[in-house]
């Protein structure tokens, strides 16, 4: 087994799905005209319902929002250098042709399967990932920019409401705000599909709960990664 996720990254990861789910629903559920509404006007009345009304909703919303940007803000502190870095550099370390090769690829292996696209004459090999794969990368920059996104826009929205004069900072905050959620609402699916139900990504998913992942997986699925460790050399 090789290590992959240390204990501080899988801790960050969990409680940020868990603040995450409930941020999205929460927000879209404060949507209360029926044209912006995402969902359908039921998830709202259920949110209310569920939480006591939109006051108590809306603070549930913002003190949610509070922890997950205070976890975030002692995650970084201590450990900007060693993990945090290292993982913007990773997911930044993009090369489009393999990577929209990649995507396009594997997009058609999960769909029409490879046996069509044999047929079809098409490749079916993936080119050689890193730590992360393409897919990853790209979720991970839109994460990344989409939460920075929403910290910004909710603690601007918090400390300017009802503040004489910032009516157009709060409307671009708002519209802001909603983009970024709506792009995460998006890719949150997708991530969760790829990580939990794709075939053969199991090993993937436990290590997001062990911090480990077999050799032989690492080999397939990360090849580069796996050299860089330097053990593909003891083989």
């Amino acid at each position: 087994m090789i290590r992959r996720h240390s204990r501080s990254a899988i801790f960050m990861h969990w409680s940020n799905a868990v603040c995450w789910l409930f941020l999205l629903f929460s927000g879209f559920a404060l949507l209360d005209n029926p044209s912006m509404q995402p969902i359908s006007q039921g998830w709202a009345d259920f949110w209310n319902g569920l939480i006591g009304g939109p006051y108590r909703l809306l603070n549930a919303h913002v003190i949610v929002g509070g922890v997950w940007v205070m976890l975030y803000t002692v995650y970084l502190l201590f450990r900007f250098k060693g993990e945090a870095l290292p993982f913007l550099k990773e997911i930044s370390d993009l090369h489009p042709a393999s990577d929209m090769t990649w995507c396009v690829r594997k997009g058609l292996r999960l769909t029409i399967g490879e046996k069509a696209m044999r047929r079809m004459g098409m490749e079916t090999e993936l080119p050689a990932q890193s730590f992360y794969n393409a897919g990853q990368k790209l979720a991970a920059i839109a994460a990344v920019a989409s939460s920075a996104g929403l910290a910004v826009t909710g603690i601007l929205m918090v400390h300017a409401a009802g503040d004489a004069g910032t009516e157009s900072l709060l409307q671009w905050c708002i519209l802001i705000h909603f983009l970024c959620a709506g792009l995460m609402a998006i890719v949150l699916p997708i991530h969760i599909y790829m990580a939990a139900l794709a075939p053969g990504e199991g090993p993937a998913l436990r290590s997001m709960f062990t911090g480990f992942v077999p050799r032989a997986f690492a080999r397939m699925h990360n090849p580069l990664w796996y050299k860089k460790l330097g053990l593909g050399e003891k083989e």
